[in-house]
């Protein structure tokens, strides 16, 4: 143990700790801007200056550890002075447009401006400005980046890309694809991992509810659908704890707003599982493709189809389950109701941005995507009052029955779990006795796990982040690969951390915690498996309304008719970075 003072107070702490991460033990709350754990510790803008006995210079806290003996003081009106002067420099070269920015009152900026009452700034000249929205899915302002480096070390370190970097030198210092190039033209998966971790309005996931208002407005029969993920972070818009699962509130909401229908994207998991296990099982007795890889998640594919296209013959060819449950609506709820198709438009909320260009794939099977954020904005706009809602039940006619598997298809390794269930059954004929497969839970970024059928043993791997993703395919191009089934999520966590969810940042955490996004995070995982254990259907193939769908309509699982609906294919991508 290492003993030291912090504000002539004693105290011992385990070695190997930064000031910062030592003073957030004691509820020492010291600000940060640049600061992301395990992501960024440059001390770049000086905001968590502290005063250590002996030392000439300020320390910054977030990149200096902790030595015995050592004596820290954070709050002498000098170190607060000096804070402020940092922050004033930083705000002297952005743009301040916070009224018409979508980040306003969501800004990590904004907040610390507040905290440390900084009222005034310097004058001189600002970075040129660029912004770039062309890609329709993320939007990049200069003018509002602090350069932090999150972005680059998020894009870089996590996802294992690297599109972002620093461009030029000086005062002309900008984040941006080589060259200053467009989102559009590089190999950006869309996963908006970016946006998630930037601390102003400089990335930010572009909104589409202008899009939905117009389709309100003239009439259409709109119809929403609803990802798992969502009902396990809405809340955290309107001031529940992190992991409330407000599904009841959430429905009752989109009834209000006006939607002819309101489903749960839950229906399409089940769906999708009947398809995909169905796949899996194909190629397993065939041992042809395998290992098997999950296509739920967009930012998956968009990697695959740009870095591996050579293994692009080991994805499932299922649709993601939004655009399964999009294509029914559009076919045999069609069909059924007697509306025309071309006068539903189908609108999805996700907690992904790479949805967003997912919609454009196939079919027009979804017509809007909008994120969770989104969502809490709409509901605002509506003037809706989230908290005082009566708790409404999604809509029960054709797609209104799903089961627990479904449930957890937004969270890591929650895709695996569920197809495993069904996997299982159709290959014993016997439902899983413990239903539960805790060795795909968890937070960590690769899991295993194998499975005896009939005794065959079946290893299955599950991975968050595409930096973990490519160790698992380098392996299956080195043909060392030992896993006949992989689940792939592009995203941290998977969905319940996709970029359209709600940022938790270390500003909303209480100090003790600060430490630790992504544990806090993972709380709304809790919230979608305390869901699955409490559902009287746990298995996708025991869905009653999945079986009537195909005994009515789809026949049986991969069918022409499946086929025709909700499959897809995949095909290699020429752009590059350089």
């Amino acid at each position: 143990m290492i003993n030291i003072k912090i504000n002539n107070k004693e105290y011992s702490f385990e070695e190997g700790l930064t000031i910062l991460e030592a003073c957030h033990k004691v509820n020492i709350d010291i600000p940060t801007l640049c600061h992301y754990k395990d992501l960024v510790q440059s001390g770049n803008c000086r905001v968590c200056l502290v005063e250590v006995k002996n030392n000439r210079n300020y320390v910054t806290a977030c990149n200096n550890k902790i030595y015995e003996g050592m004596e820290i003081f954070t709050n002498t009106l000098e170190i607060i002075e000096a804070r402020k002067k940092s922050l004033e420099l930083i705000i002297s070269n952005h743009s301040l447009e916070c009224l018409n920015c979508s980040s306003n009152q969501n800004c990590e900026l904004q907040a610390l401006t507040k905290k440390l009452n900084v009222t005034e700034r310097y004058h001189g000249q600002k970075t040129e400005t660029t912004i770039d929205d062309l890609s329709g899915i993320l939007t990049r302002d200069t003018s509002k980046c602090i350069l932090c480096g999150r972005c680059i070390e998020m894009c870089k370190k996590v996802q294992g890309i690297g599109i972002l970097d620093f461009e030029n030198r000086g005062l002309k210092t900008i984040v941006a694809p080589v060259a200053n190039k467009s989102f559009k033209d590089v190999p950006c998966t869309y996963c908006g991992q970016c946006t998630k971790v930037c601390p102003t309005g400089a990335l930010t996931v572009k909104e589409n509810i202008r899009d939905l208002l117009v389709a309100l407005k003239e009439g259409k029969h709109v119809v929403v659908q609803t990802a798992p993920a969502i009902r396990a972070a809405l809340g955290e818009e309107f001031d529940y704890p992190i992991g409330t699962n407000v599904e009841g509130k959430m429905v009752s909401a989109l009834k209000q707003i006006g939607f002819s229908k309101v489903y749960d994207v839950n229906f399409g998991a089940d769906l999708t599982i009947m398809e995909e296990a169905t796949e899996f099982i194909e190629r397993y007795t065939k041992k042809e493709n395998l290992p098997m890889i999950t296509s739920c998640c967009p930012g998956w594919i968009n990697y695959a189809e740009n870095y591996y296209p050579d293994l692009l013959n080991h994805l499932s060819t299922c649709k993601s389950p939004h655009m399964m449950e999009g294509a029914i609506i559009k076919s045999y709820y069609a069909e059924i109701n007697n509306i025309n198709k071309e006068d539903i438009v189908v609108v999805s909320i996700m907690p992904c941005s790479a949805k967003k260009e997912e919609k454009d794939r196939n079919d027009n099977d979804v017509d809007i995507v909008l994120t969770t954020v989104e969502l809490a904005n709409l509901i605002k706009l509506f003037g809706i009052n989230f908290k005082d809602l009566e708790d409404e039940k999604f809509d029960n006619d054709l797609l209104g029955d799903f089961s627990g598997a479904g449930v957890i298809f937004g969270t890591t390794g929650g895709v695996m779990e569920a197809a495993l269930r069904t996997a299982y059954y159709s290959l014993t004929n016997q439902e899983y006795e413990k239903i539960s497969f805790e060795n795909v839970r968890g937070s960590e970024g690769i899991k295993e796990a194998s499975l005896n059928i009939n005794g065959n043993e079946v290893n299955v791997a599950v991975v968050h982040s595409l930096s973990n993703a490519s160790k698992v395919l380098d392996e299956i191009r080195n043909g060392t690969s030992k896993y006949d089934f992989i689940e792939v999520m592009a995203c941290p966590l998977g969905c319940i951390n996709g970029a359209g969810q709600p940022k938790i940042t270390s500003s909303k955490l209480e100090t003790k915690e600060k430490d630790n996004i992504l544990f806090n995070t993972y709380k709304r995982a809790k919230a979608l498996y305390d869901e699955d254990k409490k559902m009287n259907i746990r298995q996708s193939h025991n869905n009653p309304q999945i079986k009537e769908l195909y005994s009515k309509y789809l026949q049986y699982p991969h069918s022409p008719k499946a086929h025709e609906l909700l499959h897809t294919s995949y095909s290699k991508k020429d752009k590059k970075i350089i």
